[in-house]
């Protein structure tokens, strides 16, 4: 075996392998002395023994030892090199296991990967299924309805927030905007809709109409509101799985 260990780092090869490799992990690596080593290896008279190698390079990754349990040791890095070099046959199986092991991970790296695919899908719905809950507007109360508001945009502000601006901005004492400026894609065309709703049953109140059950006659604020309301509502779902709203975001 050391005749085998001899020949082997006379290889031109073995030792640019050996210098890569301390080059990675042995920061006192003597790259003067591996350069020498280098430019010789590979001569008909050159020889090299593992003390040499160790003593001129302050190499780790290969030493020998004498004694009762003398002999070469080496990290398994280059212990596979020497293997592979000594026999065609253990680098066949060590490709072999190689290969094999990486199709092992691979497919328990597609495995993980699907379940953290599957579990990014559900979290995402109940994300979603979260976000519409705040979003889509609750129905307004009895009290919330027979109030008189003092302005039309507190009316719809009351209608898809369920909230006055005055009522927003106390719960909200440090936003610099009003409840509009923090309202999503989704509430602004919905708000945009119900100003125009809200301005034809305007025009709807104050019409005089023979015929009660084709236009209605004098609707209050409060009918208004409840109107108001329930377009709101069947709007925001409606916007909230409309995928063109979604792009816009």
């Amino acid at each position: 075996m050391v005749i085998f260990i001899s020949d082997w780092l006379r290889n031109r090869n073995t030792v640019e392998y050996l210098g890569i490799w301390e080059g990675v992990y042995n920061p006192d690596f003597n790259y003067g002395e591996f350069a020498i080593i280098k430019s010789q290896a590979g001569l008909n008279s050159y020889k090299l023994s593992v003390k040499e190698w160790v003593k001129k390079t302050n190499a780790v990754g290969i030493k020998a030892a004498v004694g009762r349990y003398g002999g070469t040791y080496a990290h398994p890095d280059i212990a596979f090199e020497f293997g592979m070099w000594i026999s065609p046959q253990f680098k066949i199986y060590l490709i072999k296991e190689f290969q094999r092991l990486k199709e092992t991970e691979s497919k328990q790296s597609r495995l993980e990967w699907n379940f953290q695919r599957t579990l990014a899908k559900v979290n995402y719905r109940i994300h979603t299924d979260a976000i519409k809950e705040n979003l889509i507007p609750k129905e307004i109360t009895k009290q919330q309805a027979s109030f008189v508001y003092a302005n039309e945009a507190d009316l719809l502000n009351v209608a898809l927030f369920g909230i006055t601006s005055k009522e927003w901005r106390e719960q909200n004492p440090k936003a610099k905007g009003n409840v509009r400026d923090e309202a999503t894609i989704e509430q602004l065309v919905v708000l945009s809709n119900l100003e125009s709703i809200n301005a034809l049953l305007i025009r709807l109140s104050n019409l005089e109409s023979i015929n009660a059950l084709l236009i209605r006659k004098g609707l209050s604020q409060t009918s208004r509101l409840k109107e108001l309301n329930r377009v709101a509502i069947i709007q925001m779902k409606s916007l909230l799985e409309n995928s063109s709203i979604k792009k816009l975001r």
